[in-house]
């Protein structure tokens, strides 16, 4: 293998701001970042797919009823009225009859009916166990049809499917309106009815009506587990119509068809479908009965006109006799029957043009088109008729008085003959009124498809939502995650990148690793010694070369590595850094200076007791405290001992600078693991000591303010921070930092190589 470093070496002089950068979107990146929590996204997508799963399991299933109405487009014209000459007036403003029968269809009126005769205003639910209950139920009504379940384990108050209450009267007192009762199920068809308090109300028996203290319930059929308890409602029947117009939609197929859709979706299928027969069956009747009320009006108003015209006939025979009698005369001449015809007609027609406008006028105003074509057409006929009386005032007085006699006579002869032709002609009408709408489509239902829910909708949405979250909670995570990921980053803060160390899963695994079972049988972590050729080692390996030339121009051997926060990684390239030093010949040694939380003892293998604690408060002696690291050869190490009280008052002592002074001499390099910069002051007393100082700074973790931070806070205590280490690095897209490693492993051996 190869490691390329860059490094920025930087002139004497003020030290560089960091500079915000721009957050161009880069698509590379994305994907990386994507594939890189692949297996967050997909376990989030299956635990989505999982739950729609258990969501279609689980949820009660709606069943939609639908029917089909016509309503047949019928104009409205008077009888009588020619209906030639009515469309001779200004043609009425076209009217869809769907539009206004879509609202007749889900009227008060309507569904008030409807809802009377099938009680929809009682709610009854059977008590299920939580989430699973009607899912059994479910299952045993669809295997076990018309049978009652056997409570599960004893629990006989609820319901495990095959109940049935049928509840066909329910009267209670206001205060209890809406309230939820329980009815609970006896032996042979007895039952109780308790509040919601649990108080008893009444006791009664299905079949029979139960009253007592203002309640009045008649239980038509019980079929349930003794003990099995039901949650009766007597709903407000406003709120329960209020509800029925919101579910029953009632839409018009195609303009001006005529043909409406109605549907209607419940849970109990056999519900849905009752309750929009009832509606379409009230809603013809209703129609039916609309226009047979139309015939009984026109039919009351005929009837009410008779009497006076058979009077008004009585006195015009009358008055003809009289005068035939006095002047001896019997009939009009033959010359003068042709006029008398044709004034008989006109006035007639007139007659009968008054009689239907009176009726018109109660219905419409004068305004109406139907309205004012009588009104044309008995204008058109009293000019004709005052032209013939022109002719009439030629003649005799003689023959004018028997003329006008025969023209009355007649005239009301008609007229009388046409109203009780109308009076029978409306009573057939009322007796046998079939209205303008028919039911085409009864209500049904389709059992074997419910309209909610759809598997494969719900499972697709499910999925594709859990996909869609996950992404988002990832690239969220991300957004909001500002730790540096580019090496530039940390270098404008001032500090030298001395080496970027790839992140490693074999290190990872080794770290997480349990030591041995006994105290004395510790394994070690070294990825040193386990994986040499491993990517990280190699970058390991270019830092020590840098360390080698850059320790010439210090002032000792002691090298301090520190770092802003914990979790860093810290402890993980001490370890490694210290192995390939010594590999090289070097006498190293290792301290553990986090007297705290110090774990190196983990990594070399070997115990934390008689450390640096014990050492520094004069407990053991030097020689006692050095360990050899095994496999390691020319690495000593030296753990943190005892976690004393004071770790910092320990450091400031006199034997720490006597300690550091007496090992410097010692060995090549001395290698001092430290607690945190921002977590405790430690790291700045043991700078005060170390030629060169190191800051290990984590990938995607540490802010870049927090690596400013802890670099200003050594340097305020007159630490100066030689550079930076840039640990655990995961390449997300192309150019995302500029230290690149590539495998270059051994050739392996051909058969001919020696």
């Amino acid at each position: 293998m190869a490691t390329q470093l860059i490094t920025r070496t930087f002139p004497p002089g003020p030290e560089l701001t960091p500079a915000p950068r721009e957050g161009d979107v880069d698509l590379p990146t994305l994907v990386a970042t994507l594939n890189e929590n692949k297996r967050l996204i997909l376990f989030g997508t299956a635990v989505f797919f999982l739950a729609s799963l258990l969501y279609l399991a689980i949820v009660t299933p709606t069943y939609e009823a639908n029917a089909v109405v016509q309503v047949e487009n019928r104009p409205a014209i008077p009888p009588g009225v020619n209906p030639n000459a009515a469309m001779q007036g200004p043609p009425p403003i076209s009217t869809s009859p769907g539009a206004t029968e879509v609202q007749l269809l889900t009227s008060r009126r309507v569904i008030g009916e409807a809802m009377s005769r099938l009680d929809l205003d009682v709610d009854v639910q059977p008590a299920r166990l939580p989430l699973l209950g009607d899912f059994i139920a479910r299952r045993h009504q669809k295997s076990h049809p018309g049978t009652l379940a056997a409570p599960w384990l004893g629990m006989n108050r609820y319901g495990w499917g095959g109940e049935v209450l049928d509840i066909g009267r329910m009267e209670v007192p206001p205060e209890l309106i809406g309230a939820r009762l329980q009815l609970i199920a006896g032996e042979n068809g007895q039952y109780l009815l308790a509040s919601p308090g649990g108080d008893v109300l009444l006791r009664g028996r299905a079949g029979a009506l139960a009253q007592s203290g203002g309640i009045a319930v008649q239980v038509r059929r019980l079929v349930a587990n003794p003990g099995m308890r039901f949650d009766v409602t007597r709903r407000d029947p406003s709120t329960v119509m209020a509800a029925l117009k919101q579910d029953i939609t009632a839409t018009e197929q195609g303009r001006n068809s005529g043909v409406i859709a109605l549907t209607y979706a419940n849970a109990d299928p056999e519900r849905a479908r009752r309750v929009l027969d009832e509606v379409t069956r009230e809603y013809v009747h209703q129609n039916v009965a609309r226009t047979s009320a139309e015939a009984a009006s026109r039919l009351k108003f005929v009837t009410e006109q008779l009497p006076n015209v058979r009077e008004e006939l009585d006195k015009a025979q009358a008055a003809l006799r009289n005068f035939q009698a006095r002047t001896q005369t019997l009939d009009v001449a033959v010359q003068n029957r042709a006029l008398l015809d044709q004034t008989i007609a006109l006035d007639s027609s007139i007659q009968q043009l008054r009689i239907q406008m009176t009726e018109v006028a109660n219905r419409f105003t004068p305004s109406h088109p139907t309205y004012q074509t009588l009104q044309k057409q008995i204008s058109q006929f009293e000019g004709e008729r005052a032209a013939l009386q022109g002719k009439i005032h030629n003649l005799p007085d003689t023959q004018q008085g028997l003329f006008r006699l025969n023209r009355d006579v007649e005239v009301t002869n008609q007229t009388y003959a046409n109203l009780l032709d109308q009076a029978q002609q409306l009573n057939i009408a009322r007796a046998s009124a079939v209205g303008n709408a028919r039911v085409i489509d009864p209500a049904a239902v389709n059992l074997n498809s419910p309209a909610w829910p759809k598997p494969l909708p719900v499972i697709a949405a499910g999925t594709a939502l859990g996909a869609v979250l996950m992404v988002a909670f990832v690239l969220m995570r991300q957004l909001f995650r500002r730790g540096v990921e580019d090496p530039v980053d940390i270098e404008l803060l001032g500090l030298p990148v001395y080496a970027s160390i790839p992140f490693s899963e074999k290190g990872r695994e080794l770290t997480q690793r349990p030591s041995g079972g006994r105290r004395r049988e510790r394994r070690q972590r070294l990825l040193a010694l386990s994986a040499p050729s491993d990517l990280a080692m190699e970058a390991l390996r270019t830092l020590r070369t840098s360390l080698h030339f850059a320790r010439m121009k210090t002032r000792n051997n002691l090298l301090m590595i520190s770092a802003p926060s914990p979790g860093v990684g810290k402890t993980f390239v001490c370890a490694n850094l210290a192995v390939t030093i010594a590999q090289t010949g070097q006498r190293v040694l290792l301290i553990d200076a986090d007297m705290r939380r110090g774990t190196l003892h983990d990594a070399v293998g070997v115990r934390w007791e008689g450390g640096l604690s014990d050492l520094i408060m004069g407990r053991i002696q030097l020689e006692d405290a050095i360990r050899r690291v095994a496999g390691a050869d020319n690495l000593s190490f030296i753990s943190r001992g005892a976690v004393p009280s004071n770790p910092s008052e320990l450091l400031m002592h006199e034997n720490f600078t006597n300690l550091l002074r007496d090992v410097a001499g010692d060995y090549d390099i001395v290698l001092i693991d430290t607690p945190p910069v921002l977590a405790v002051t430690d790291a700045a007393v043991i700078g005060q000591h170390a030629g060169t100082c190191l800051l290990v700074v984590r990938w995607g973790l540490n802010q870049q303010r927090e690596i400013a931070l802890a670099k200003q806070r050594l340097e305020q205590n007159g630490v100066e921070v030689k550079g930076a280490i840039f640990n655990g690095v995961e390449k997300r897209g192309a150019g995302q930092y500029a230290y690149t490693y590539y495998e270059y492993l051994p050739a392996p051996r051909t058969a001919g190589s020696r």
